[in-house]
């Protein structure tokens, strides 16, 4: 007869190990990607792996901004492995905080240099452009702005929508356009835009639909969001800006081990996943619409592959070391 305290004792050790295996066997990701863009490629990655994915998501509004602040403040006690950010400058941010470790993925060979950290510690990947969408219904082709810089002119007073620019990638469109304009004119520019009424909106996806609605006629917004209107078929049309002039800003996902991940193994695993070719062709052929950094991955009719689009030349420390100074000024502008 078995006794029943050693049974007992046996159960709970086998409990104690199947928990440990459970814990062993996942991986948790902070991402600040659109859920139903994020949420498919990692139940791909568990499907294929056998290991749980806990994702954390941040919200529209507060794009990015709100998982870095977590993950500053979790700095000492590290709760996530894997940071998969849709705004490369504040990666930037938290490798300098600390919170990133180095990994140099095999994954990432063929990505170009100028979309990785020169140490290690961040990969760039499938990004997304910084557009102008237009609705059809209200502005002729002749009409259409080509430049960013039109926002800011009488024409376009009160026509037009932009994303707080204290959030996601509206926050490192204005450091962009403080690098390449200048401080003084950058300053001008946005003070113009504002002075001309532009509508502030709750992110990316509030832009474009405001512009599919009619409420005005243009707004800023990303490439992903643009794609999720035109694919519904709404009355919009895209415009890659300043082809002619400073460039469009290009903006990389980025992927990034999280220093003292719980789950270190598993981390660089997704990290090699997520870095893969495949994926960047999914992320490129599915409803995200991400350009592809990596030349000859193949692109859905609409959307231009990186090497047709004139980019601004944006390094990425500057960037940085630029936003504090424009997310100042920003918040001066536009919210006081």
């Amino acid at each position: 007869m078995t006794c029943p305290l050693k049974m007992y004792g046996t159960l709970l050790l086998l409990g104690l190990l199947s928990a440990c295996n459970r814990g062993a066997s996942e991986v948790v990701i902070y991402t600040s990607v659109d859920q139903p863009f994020a949420e498919p490629v990692l139940q791909s990655f568990q499907h294929e792996t056998g290991i749980h994915v806990r994702p954390v998501y941040d919200v529209e509004a507060a794009k990015t901004t709100g998982l870095v602040n977590r993950l500053i403040a979790e700095k000492n006690r590290p709760q996530a492995d894997v940071f998969w950010s849709s705004d490369a400058v504040r990666t930037v941010v938290l490798k300098r905080r600390g919170v990133l470790a180095p990994y140099r993925s095999p994954s990432a060979e063929a990505i170009p240099a100028q979309f990785r950290d020169s140490e290690g510690y961040w990969t760039g990947f499938a990004a997304r452009a910084r557009l102008l969408i237009v609705n059809t219904n209200l502005v002729k082709d002749s009409d259409t702005p080509k430049s960013v810089m039109e926002l800011a002119d009488p024409k376009w007073r009160g026509r037009a929508s932009m994303p707080y620019p204290l959030f996601g990638t509206m926050s490192a469109h204005v450091a962009a356009l403080f690098l390449v304009l200048g401080d003084e004119r950058a300053r001008n520019y946005f003070k113009a835009l504002k002075a001309n009424g532009v509508l502030l909106v709750d992110g990316n996806a509030e832009s474009r639909d405001r512009v599919a609605a009619g409420d005005v006629a243009v707004g800023f917004t990303d490439t992903d969001d643009a794609n999720v209107a035109i694919q519904a078929g709404k009355p919009v049309r895209t415009v890659y800006p300043d082809q002619d002039g400073f460039g469009t800003l290009l903006i990389p996902n980025t992927i990034a081990l999280v220093a003292g991940a719980p789950h270190t193994d598993q981390a660089k695993r997704l990290i090699d996943y997520l870095l893969n070719v495949a994926v960047e062709e999914r992320l490129a052929n599915g409803e995200s619409a991400q350009i592809p950094l990596r030349p000859g991955v193949k692109v859905p009719k609409g959307l231009r592959p990186a090497a047709e689009i004139k980019t601004m030349q944006i390094d990425w420390n500057q960037l940085a070391d630029k936003l504090d100074e424009a997310m100042k000024f920003a918040q001066e502008t536009f919210v006081r």
